[in-house]
């Protein structure tokens, strides 16, 4: 049987887990402040533990309370998605798919293909969240995400499925005033003694690893000076004479007048953004957004 006493107080938890206060967390659960107080006294007495440190700054969470945040806010996303289900499938919708997305799949893949969807199956609801590429195939293992769009690239283990959606060229973008903003084109080992500018691997390890192997084929390991959580920021970071970077061509249309683009003498195409799945998933929508995946195809 289902306690929703209990998952109301795990929500009130996590409110006041984030916002670090009583007050703050009672105002934007829209109720007062003593029976928030009373209702997370009832959560500690149930666990027998305590999650918060009160005192005049606020409400810390103990370690207690902080090693259980993520199972709590994760179990608040799944009820909510659940109620919205829920709610769908009383107005007559047919199903629910949930898309996790890097912010350049976003920008760039997402927006066509969710009007394609919308079009061919209008009764079908769309949840996307944003996560990094990193984040893609433990979500999909975790049924957190039916579908993700993500910078990744060759055998990805436990069963799990992808279609290319995107792919660019790498370029080297450089500060205007740079030695080597004048030359035609660059030789990777021209850059040994550069500054690098990197999309973190926590982030996508896929895309760091690759640069990394490129650079060691030219005879050097480069010197990284920088880790980002994007591609733009890695852009910005160059124009603000931070280092150079190896990235998407397409990224030169949002490149500021401080940073030039140079083509590579060495020719390499990146996957930008793939789709993945795993084949094995129960929910039925979605063989209908893989279908539709491969309409969309560039």
């Amino acid at each position: 049987m289902i306690n929703f006493r209990l998952m109301r107080h795990l929500y009130l938890f996590l409110a006041v887990a984030e916002e670090q206060h009583f007050g703050r967390a009672a105002k934007r659960l829209g109720m007062s402040q003593p029976p928030l107080t009373e209702q997370i006294q009832v959560l500690e007495q149930a666990l027998k533990v305590q999650l918060f440190v009160r005192s005049r700054r606020g409400a810390q969470l103990t370690p207690v309370g902080l090693a259980i945040v993520p199972a709590v806010r994760k179990f608040v996303q799944q009820m909510e998605q659940m109620e919205l289900a829920v709610r769908e499938a009383t107005a007559g919708q047919t199903g629910m798919l949930t898309i996790g997305a890097i912010s350049s799949a976003m920008l760039e893949v997402l927006p066509a293909y969710l009007q394609r969807l919308r079009q061919q199956f209008p009764r079908l609801t769309l949840s996307v969240r944003e996560i990094d590429s990193a984040d893609a195939v433990p979500a999909l293992l975790a049924g957190d995400v039916d579908l993700a769009f993500a910078r990744l690239e060759g055998e990805l283990g436990e069963g799990i499925q992808t279609q290319t959606m995107a792919q660019d060229r790498l370029q080297v973008a450089l500060p205007a005033q740079h030695r080597l903003a004048r030359r035609r084109r660059i030789d990777l080992a021209d850059l040994a003694e550069e500054a690098f500018v990197m999309f973190s691997r926590r982030v996508s390890p896929v895309y760091f690893d690759r640069i990394i192997a490129l650079c060691q084929a030219s005879g050097f390991s480069p010197r990284i000076l920088h880790e980002v959580r994007s591609v733009a920021t890695q852009v910005a970071s160059v124009g603000c004479g931070q280092g150079i970077a190896l990235v998407p061509a397409t990224l030169k249309r949002i490149a500021p007048d401080s940073v030039v683009f140079k083509p590579m003498a060495q020719v390499v195409d990146v996957v930008t953004t793939a789709a993945a799945w795993c084949p094995g998933s129960v929910n039925p929508a979605l063989m209908m957004a893989v279908a539709a995946l491969k309409v969309d195809r560039r």
